[in-house]
């Protein structure tokens, strides 16, 4: 006796082995009908029955004898001889360790000796259409091609008692059916409910498993890849620290056997080497690694609890282990609970190694408590390791163009190694618009296409401002545009300041900057926001403070806590209009509004503090702030009323140069006579342009003035003679 040579030979064995329990059952079946009856039937019924000379034409096939002639002692005689034949050459394959796919897949999902004969009496009409005929004819059904329960039962068992005992092995609960190995086949709609009339299929892709087909479950390939790692950890740019403890618990893991499954949650911002460590990982371990996409899985053709299921029996049957790609956004849909209970359910079920991917930390509450679940950061590298990047991304390039400072991109834009790679791409990309014929990568390219591939997920919770303002459109005093610049200066050279001078061992928290804009409605404060945003070449997203703060407990926090989350990656200056709604005196806790709203003002502190990038504040009343909240700032700058000189130039500028006027506007006059901040005199200007549109096509005196009565009563305030003077009379003038 030997082992079996292949796997397809140990198959067609099991299939001679069901050919004799099939003629055993055929030449039963005989006794209990008439030969007659089948006679008359077949004339009549041509081809809606199957004749005795069929059936003996089929099984003769591979018995080499006539049922007529063979007694069923004699076949239950061979069928015993060849039982022990299979079985003690089954085991000497698996002591030879000879790969066998039917014991394999009974290993895996641990499969009894009657769940390995239910899927062999499945399998035998995938490969040859005899076997439907002999069901068909066995079953008294030429439509019943597929077995049904009742048709297994006979088959494989010799007593009522038998009979009762196998029925658990079509519980919802057992493996076949837990484990969408065999599924009841719903083709025939007059099917009976009945459990005994029930036929059974067994899985696509179960059947080619078993025939030592390894192919990928066409069912998931529309959200997952499977891919064979070739990533070194060298090549992966992660700390040697995270990369030795990485790989010194897995190899723990796997070598003490541990019964409870390996769970990592691998977070951090997109390009950090997170999916290159998991491949990594695989690679030293020598195993594949299944791919999946969240929101292709929660948006595909099949539901997410078979797709999760499925994906994770595949990982199993392949001895790979699982990556999933975006699995924060499972947490951010209407189902979280019962898609991640879907989840972790598939994972201690199948899985042996699972790695989830996240933009950010996330805890499980009750979720994987059974497991073991480890939290590993990948955080954005620092500036030093930046500009190496930028260095080795730019070096070779022809298209560059000479003055690149790798240390200002590396500076200003927190992006990973991934992302600076994106970002090169797409700065050629927009060179080649601009110039196909001498593209040159310029600065201006690779600031846009660093601000491109920045987290763009505010938009969902703060408006982006393009910056159109220069400092040339800003009237301020000296000290006020010396600060500006100064904030500037503080973005532009903090990597010297905090990297070079080592401040940022003197810290505990981020190297973030942190600005309070106050004055009066209309004095430049969001203008100067953009200027900022304009020359550090930073996205500049506006949020409204009334809009975030709210009257239920906890809800401010949250809505903050989301804005600072997606902040993180987005390189961007976060820019907080209307604190007033937020900030008041709130040093003397009076009620329990109060109480709450000091904890509001902490807690946006402490993110503001957290935050590495620039956040700025905007009130209108500078007094109702906290002095100690102020203090905690890095720069205070009061945005005044313009003085008569200020409203002059403001005047002055607020008309675009190709704008028509009439010769008799007055600039002195109105800078003298209208005491409004620089919001008010472009709200006039524009005003004064759509009413010379439709009056003539030339900005006049009588049109600047007719504005400024609309300005004057949406501010709520009167128009009288002392506020207009000499001109008062055409403020009644229809213009």
């Amino acid at each position: 006796m030997e082992a079996y040579k292949n796997n397809w030979e140990y198959i067609s064995e099991e299939l001679r082995r069901l050919d004799l329990l099939l003629h055993i059952q055929v030449v039963q079946s005989r006794k209990q009908f008439q030969q007659e009856e089948y006679e008359f039937a077949k004339i009549p019924f041509k081809g809606l029955v199957i004749s005795d000379e069929e059936i003996d034409e089929l099984i003769s096939d591979s018995l080499e004898e006539k049922s007529d002639d063979i007694e069923v002692k004699k076949l239950a005689y061979k069928l015993s001889e060849t039982e022990a034949n299979i079985r003690e050459r089954r085991e000497l394959s698996l002591k030879s360790r000879n790969y066998l796919s039917l014991p394999y897949l009974s290993y895996l999902f641990g499969l009894s000796p009657f769940d390995e004969q239910v899927i062999l009496i499945c399998l035998a009409p995938e490969l040859d259409r005899k076997y439907g005929q002999l069901y068909a004819y066995l079953q008294d059904d030429v439509t019943k091609k597929k077995p049904t329960v009742d048709f297994i039962f006979s088959l494989l068992c010799h007593t009522s008692e038998e009979r009762n005992v196998a029925r658990s092995a079509f519980s919802n609960d057992s493996p076949l059916l837990k484990y969408k190995i065999v599924h009841f086949s719903t083709e025939l709609s007059d099917q009976s409910t009945y459990l005994l009339a029930c036929p059974l299929k067994l899985d696509s892709h179960i059947v080619n498993f078993i025939l030592g087909i390894h192919q990928f479950d066409e069912k998931i390939s529309f959200f997952a890849e499977l891919i064979q790692p070739d990533i070194v950890f060298d090549r992966v740019q992660v700390s040697d620290e995270l990369r030795s403890r990485l790989g010194s618990l897995t190899e723990w893991y796997l070598r003490s056997q541990e019964k409870k499954k390996l769970i990592y949650l691998f977070y951090g911002s997109y390009g950090t080497g997170k999916k290159e460590a998991a491949e990594a990982l695989c690679n030293e371990l020598q195993i594949k690694l299944i791919v999946a996409d969240i929101s292709e899985m929660l948006g595909g053709q099949i539901s997410f609890s078979e797709a999760v299921w499925l994906l994770f029996r595949e990982g199993l049957l392949l001895s790979s282990a699982v990556y999933i790609e975006g699995f924060a956004r499972l947490l951010d849909t209407d189902q979280r609970h019962s898609n991640i209970m879907s989840l972790t359910k598939a994972v201690e079920e199948f899985s042996f190694l699972t790695f989830l991917d996240s933009d950010s930390l996330w805890e499980p509450a009750g979720e994987f408590k059974q497991n073991l679940f480890i939290a590993v950061e990948f955080p954005v590298p620092d500036y030093d390791q930046r500009k190496t990047w930028w260095d080795d991304a730019l070096t070779g390039l022809s298209s560059v163009a000479d003055r690149i400072d790798t240390s200002e991109l590396a500076n200003r834009f927190r992006l990973s190694n991934g992302q600076i790679q994106d970002a090169v791409i797409k700065a050629r990309n927009l060179a080649l618009w601009r110039d196909a014929g001498d593209a040159k990568i310029l600065m201006e390219d690779l600031y846009a296409a660093c601000r491109s591939k920045s987290n763009q997920n505010l938009r969902r919770l703060a408006q982006k401002i393009i910056p159109m303002y220069t400092w040339e459109d800003i009237i301020l005093q000296k000290e006020q545009k010396d600060q500006l610049l100064e904030i500037c200066n503080y973005v532009r050279y903090r990597y010297i300041v905090y990297g070079e001078w080592g401040f940022e061992k003197k810290r505990s928290l981020g190297r973030g900057l942190n600005v309070l804009f106050s004055g009066p409605s209309g004095t430049g404060k969001t203008m100067a926001a953009e200027i900022i945003s304009g020359d550090l070449q930073l996205d500049l997203y506006k949020i409204d403070l009334s809009q975030v703060v709210s009257k239920y407990i906890g809800e401010t926090e949250k809505n903050l806590n989301n804005i600072f989350t997606e902040a993180q990656t987005s390189n961007a200056i976060l820019f907080f209009d209307e604190a007033d709604a937020l900030f008041g005196k709130r040093s003397e806790v009076k009620d329990a509004h109060d109480r709450y709203a000091n904890i509001e003002i902490g807690y946006l502190l402490q993110k503001m503090e957290e935050y590495e990038g620039v956040t700025i504040l905007a009130t209108n009343l500078r007094k109702n702030m906290d002095e100690a909240f102020v203090r905690r700032l890095h720069y205070s700058v009061e945005f005044p009323p313009p003085d008569i000189d200020e409203r002059r130039r403001i005047w002055e500028i607020a008309f675009p140069s190709e704008s028509p006027r009439s010769m008799d506007i007055d600039f002195n006059y109105l800078s003298r006579q209208f005491k409004v901040t620089g919001g008010n005199i472009k709200n006039i200007a524009l005003s004064a342009a759509f009413l010379a549109a439709n009056d003539g096509f030339t900005i006049s005196m009588k049109h600047i003035i007719h504005a400024t009565k609309r300005e004057f009563q949406k501010m709520g305030k009167l128009c009288t003679e002392e506020d207009f003077g000499k001109y008062y009379h055409l403020i009644t003038i229809e213009t």
